[in-house]
């Protein structure tokens, strides 16, 4: 758990974060900021190395990640949240090369690591670390009569020893599917075919929006559609949207604050046409 009097962690944006999928670097700080956590972002971080990197050379690809890690130590911080799965998946495999062959690890990383430091998803973050119950107390604003429908992707609680968080079969049908991924680049049919099957069972399930929480699942189901639909021939026009922007809009933020302006399909109409203010939020049972 988090220092509850501190309530002070890393911060490891990463690259999406800061480009294509800004809009969740500025929800998450929004939303944490309000929550009473202050994020440090790490000076000088890097790039994580994501795919490539392990595929050329795991130990030196995870050396990479391992440096942001190191710095965090650094700062004297003992965990550190990152919003993109792809960005946690390369972190905790750079603790677990530490583990494995720490020696060798080290000798690439030239820098001083304990490998004691915690690597968390901000999913974690909030529902470990901060647990429902403090966010249900500061909820403003609730969604009433819409189904939003979660959509893990492939990293976030998969493979189970590895992500150690949440159930790694969920109930639900699609909430673990993989949306195409980095195929979306080179195989664009791949990546509609994929993410069609998403949004067509979110709609068979009655959806009004798709809640995501990694930038490359977001830039498919969101930016893709248009894709999505010459591929199917449907008319898919469902918000896309990060689990910290519905937080954030239910807390009361700035919707400018959370980035709902830069989606492409709108979610106008899913919050403000379908919540309603809580007269008494300590009430409140759920978003």
């Amino acid at each position: 758990m988090i220092d509850q009097t501190a309530k002070r962690i890393a911060y490891y944006p990463g690259c999406s974060v800061t480009g294509t999928a800004v809009e969740f670097d500025q929800s998450t700080r929004a939303l944490c900021a309000a929550l009473g956590v202050e994020l440090i972002e790490i000076p000088d971080w890097n790039c994580c190395g994501s795919t490539p990197a392990h595929s050329y050379d795991p130990l030196l690809g995870a050396a990479l990640a391992g440096r942001n890690l190191a710095m965090a130590e650094e700062m004297g911080l003992d965990v550190v949240m990152t919003p993109c799965p792809s960005c946690l998946k390369a972190l905790k495999e750079a603790l677990r090369k530490y583990e494995e062959k720490q020696h060798s690890f080290l000798d690439i990383l030239q820098m001083p690591f304990s490998g004691q430091i915690r690597a968390i998803s901000v999913l974690q973050l909030l529902y470990e670390d901060i647990s429902p119950k403090t966010i249900r107390e500061q909820i403003r604003y609730r969604l009433t009569n819409t189904v939003i429908v979660p959509y893990y992707g492939c990293l976030l609680s998969r493979p189970p020893e590895f992500a150690r968080f949440d159930d790694p079969v969920p109930e639900f049908p699609f909430k673990t599917e993989c949306c195409g991924a980095a195929y979306g680049v080179t195989q664009n049919h791949i990546v509609g075919k994929m993410t069609g099957r998403i949004l067509d069972m979110a709609r068979r399930l009655g959806a009004a929006a798709v809640a995501v929480a990694c930038p490359l699942c977001q830039q498919n189901l969101d930016l893709r559609q248009s894709q999505v639909n010459r591929f199917w021939h449907t008319t898919f026009q469902m918000p896309v949207v990060y689990i910290t922007q519905i937080l954030g809009f239910a807390l009361g933020i700035d919707p400018k604050k959370l980035g709902l302006d830069k989606l492409f399909v709108s979610a106008d109409d899913l919050f403000l046409e379908t919540s309603e203010p809580l007269e008494n939020p300590t009430e409140s049972k759920s978003v």
